[in-house]
């Protein structure tokens, strides 16, 4: 099977990019519900419809959600490469569909996604509300799983730029977690199946993007959705689509979902979870934050006439202006910045820093500045 190709035939090329709404995904909804696929299972605070998608016949029941963070769009992406995939007509799409049964929701959170915030509408976070059940789609959600009994759960969720592979270097493209479901973190044998399904899915993206996968901490924490989940015996899987190199937009990102979410599915139309795996889940090294979007070094500054070498770092801050994103990088760490790693990384090997201002860097500043007064950067980036 060869899923470079499946994913370029099945891309969904009308939705790209970081934002991504309600908006964006109804025409595509429409246009899948080729058999009354399509409903609307609730609403959200602002009163916007909650879709579900439900296809196939099989005995085994996937239930999967996206945007539960309204600013975490990626996953939603791939999801609709994968429906795609399921209404190709081909074999695999048949197999898929005669061994699966989908509900999928691909925007949970649809104020949130409008507005370009990880909270809803009434500024809760989702993901920390599965006990309380206090919002309108929690509820939702709950209903969802309540009535639709599934085999397993599919959490998918956006990472921030500032994941790496423990202290390898390597940036966190991908990262997995088969939640807990208590206080002990002990394996049953639903967590079990969690664990052996993405030990699966992690040897076949080692193929694609080498030491690029993460394993996220698994402390217990009733109030988020897969901890829950897990703790109700059905196994849930936590999906983390990060960054990878110059992808700022998530696409390349997508493709390793979308591989992720059909490797998934493949290990269990085979059986293939039935092997202990969990010292290859194990291996797979936790999630670190130890990367920034830009880091600065050896840049020589002049503080209260005082000149010394240091390091800054700068971060982007995703701001919604006019329904467009834009990545506008603030300065957010001055310093040694011993163990940390930068997207980009420029050694100024003792160039003098200037700005509009100032001859130092401050906090919370447009990375906006000069270096031995010729080279210039603007928002972080080299001016040519």
């Amino acid at each position: 099977m060869n899923l470079e190709q499946l994913f370029v035939e099945n891309k969904e090329a009308s939705i790209e990019g970081r934002y991504l709404t309600l908006e964006s995904i109804e025409p595509l909804l429409k246009k899948l519900n080729s058999n009354n696929q399509l409903s609307v299972i609730g609403k959200s605070v602002l009163e916007k419809p909650i879709y579900k998608y439900q296809i196939g016949n099989g005995d085994t029941k996937i239930f999967l959600w996206s945007q539960m963070h309204g600013n975490e769009s990626t996953t939603t992406k791939a999801l609709f490469d994968f429906l795609n995939l399921l209404n190709s007509r081909t074999d695999l799409a048949e197999k898929l569909l005669s061994t699966f049964t989908f509900y999928a929701i691909p925007i949970l959170n649809p104020d949130g996604a409008k507005l370009y915030t990880r909270v809803n509408a009434n500024s809760i976070d989702l993901n920390r509300d599965s006990q309380d059940l206090s919002q309108p789609e929690s509820r939702v959600l709950r209903e969802a799983f309540l009535s639709f009994k599934p085999d397993y759960c599919f959490n998918l969720h956006d990472q921030r730029t500032i994941f790496g592979v423990s202290d390898t270097g390597k940036v966190a493209t991908v990262s997995f977690l088969a939640p807990s479901y208590n206080e002990e973190r002990d394996i049953n044998d639903s967590r079990l199946k969690a664990i052996n399904l993405i030990a699966g899915i992690n040897s076949v993206l080692q193929q694609y993007i080498p030491n690029q996968v993460g394993r996220f901490d698994d402390s217990f924490n009733i109030n988020c959705i897969g901890d829950t989940f897990q703790s109700l015996g059905v196994p849930t899987l936590l999906f983390e689509a990060g960054h990878f190199s110059n992808d700022y937009n998530r696409e390349k990102t997508r493709k390793y979902i979308f591989m992720s979410l059909l490797s998934s599915f493949t290990i269990l139309c085979e059986n293939d979870i039935v092997i202990n795996r969990i010292n290859n889940y194990l291996n797979i090294p936790q999630n670190k934050p130890v990367f920034y979007d830009f880091i600065y070094k050896n840049v020589k500054i002049n503080y209260d006439g005082i000149e010394k070498i240091t390091n800054f770092a700068a971060q982007y801050k995703e701001e919604l202006i006019e329904n467009k994103i834009y990545f506008n990088a603030y300065i957010v760490e001055i310093g040694e910045l011993k163990g940390y790693y930068g997207h980009f990384e420029y050694d100024a090997k003792g160039a003098v820093y200037k700005d509009d201002l100032d001859n130092f860097p401050k906090l919370n500043q447009k990375a906006d500045f000069y270096l031995d007064k010729s080279l210039k950067f603007v928002n972080g980036l080299i001016k040519k």
